[in-house]
């Protein structure tokens, strides 16, 4: 029998906040490293706050990148990545100048301020998201005057723009989200962003 959801514990932290989301919309979750768990979930969620080179030494050192390699690229089971979770989908990080696992063409790049007086890094608080795919499950009932609670340093450059599913302005325009198949990521945290977040959560839980 298929587990409802695993989120992938791989040792980043930022993981019982998802929980309480998805189980206040009424479905069962795992938190595992398990190969079986991740091989037979319906729905993967890939959390994460920290170092992108730190977090990808923790996957290889859990053998679990082929494992992930395999069922979300072949097996095509649903992924959500969230922050750190979604920027290790890239190709390959400043931050560690280490190798992702290359799910999404992107490089992982740090804010360039020309303003830093006013635009500070890390990049803290609340932002909206301007949409660039139509008719996407994960932004169903998300209005445009939503916030979203960003807190990072990097942020996603997408190579090919038909992966970008929406983008946000902090001085300039960055990658909020992705969205290519069955791999979904969001730059922010969906499970600290109040009835939007939350929204955006039942989204992916549903489709």
């Amino acid at each position: 029998m298929k587990s409802d959801i695993v989120i992938v514990d791989y040792g980043m932290g930022n993981l019982y906040s998802i929980v309480k989301v998805i189980e206040r919309l009424g479905h069962s979750c795992k938190v595992t490293g398990d190969f079986t768990e991740i091989r037979n979930a319906s729905k993967i969620i890939l959390p994460g706050v920290g170092h992108f080179g730190k977090a990808m030494d923790n996957l290889r050192q859990a053998n679990l990148v082929d494992e992930l390699n395999e069922t979300v690229l072949v097996k095509k089971t649903p992924v959500l990545g969230i922050c750190l979770g979604m920027q290790l989908m890239a190709t390959h990080s400043q931050e560690g100048d280490s190798t992702g696992l290359n799910w999404i063409d992107a490089e992982v790049v740090k804010f360039n301020m020309q303003k830093p007086e006013i635009y500070k890094v890390p990049h803290v608080g609340w932002n909206t998201l301007s949409q660039e795919k139509e008719n996407s499950f994960l932004l169903k009932e998300i209005n445009p005057d939503d916030k979203f609670y960003f807190v990072h340093s990097f942020h996603f450059s997408a190579n090919d723009t038909s992966d970008i599913l929406s983008q946000t302005n902090y001085e300039y325009s960055f990658v909020s989200a992705v969205q290519k198949e069955n791999i979904t990521g969001v730059q922010f945290h969906p499970e600290k962003s109040h009835k939007a977040g939350e929204q955006m959560v039942s989204n992916f839980l549903k489709n």
